[in-house]
């Protein structure tokens, strides 16, 4: 591919901060959009993020910052979108010139609740880019390591190798290392899931369940996430690639994750609306339990998803915590 390619970045928050931390390292300058002016001006001068990822410096001439995601689509090639799904629909609403021709890939782990499509899919259906030229960045890893520069690994999936590669090689560095797969629809279900399945395991850990039932509720999630995405996309995948596996692992028991966060806060207590509003962060997994929930309900063979089902009647039906992880611990193998 053309190495001159250039890339921009779409969103402000934390893990949009990380990806542009990590493109600064391998490109001369990275377009970056975010809809807070205050946070631009505010990089400009004091070269970090005041929102997100604070200790993270950037060479600010690196940096074409702007408020207008046309500008970032009209100076880039590549695209990463770093946008919260429950957001997406409305910034892309702020287009008025096509996306058609771009390389689009998603950073985003979740559904577009307006069209109930995962993002490669949304961009496919709603905006007629051809699927070679769409692609997905997925984990496991955790913005936050990447700001201190800890050791991560990503998985960049894309139909064309090439552009997978190409992405791949710009976000690598010393402490991040990449690899890349063809298993586009399923890795970004799977990226989707996991923030599901941490909620839970977060909901578990506010109830007072421990170690022990957290190990068979991870062993449950990764085996209910083999069934989900083999009705979705039926491949030879490895569930146990740390695509899969090992980012529903970092995402169900780490101290970063902000959907285990979410989870922890509803199963001490909290409403929905109050865990949302103290955290300031946003919880793909919440909208995705809806989504998730509601999508299998049009699967050709009915799939057995019991832990999708009670973070669903936790969130959406105002189920007692208490008595639906209760019920759900017979389900569990």
């Amino acid at each position: 591919m053309n190495k001159a390619l250039k890339f921009a970045v779409l969103g402000g928050g934390s893990w949009a901060t990380a990806i542009v931390k990590m493109l600064c390292d391998n490109q001369e300058e990275v377009v970056w959009y975010m809809r807070n002016t205050d946070a631009i001006g505010f990089i400009k001068i004091q070269k970090h993020n005041p929102n997100y990822l604070t200790s993270v410096t950037f060479n600010t001439e690196k940096l074409h910052l702007t408020d207008d995601i046309n500008e970032a689509v009209s100076k880039a090639d590549i695209l990463i979108f770093a946008i919260p799904s429950a957001f997406l629909h409305t910034e892309l609403q702020k287009l008025t010139s096509s996306i058609k021709e771009k390389i689009v890939f998603s950073a985003i782990k979740g559904i577009v609740p307006e069209t109930g499509l995962i993002v490669g899919e949304h961009f496919h259906e709603t905006y007629d880019i051809p699927f070679k030229n769409i692609g997905v960045i997925t984990g496991p890893c955790h913005a936050e390591e990447v700001a201190m520069e800890r050791l991560s690994y990503l998985t960049i999936a894309c139909a064309d190798t090439s552009k997978a590669k190409f992405v791949a090689k710009n976000l690598s560095s010393s402490y991040i290392k990449t690899k890349v797969t063809k298993d586009i629809i399923g890795t970004e279900y799977a990226a989707m899931l996991k923030n599901i399945y941490a909620i839970a395991a977060g909901i578990a850990h506010g109830l007072g369940y421990g170690d022990n039932f957290q190990s068979v509720l991870m062993s449950n999630a990764i085996r209910e996430m083999k069934r989900y995405t083999k009705s979705i996309h039926k491949i030879d995948r490895n569930i146990n690639d740390s695509a899969y596996l090992g980012d529903l692992l970092v995402t169900g028991y780490s101290t970063f994750s902000r959907n285990r966060m979410f989870g922890n806060m509803i199963g001490k207590g909290y409403t929905v609306k109050s865990a949302q509003m103290e955290m300031n962060m946003v919880a793909e997994g919440y909208y995705a339990a809806k989504s998730a929930y509601e999508l299998k309900g049009k699967f050709e063979k009915k799939v057995k998803t019991p832990i999708i089902n009670a973070v669903y009647k936790v969130l959406y039906e105002g189920k007692n915590a208490k008595k639906v992880f209760l019920a759900l611990t017979d389900k569990l193998d």
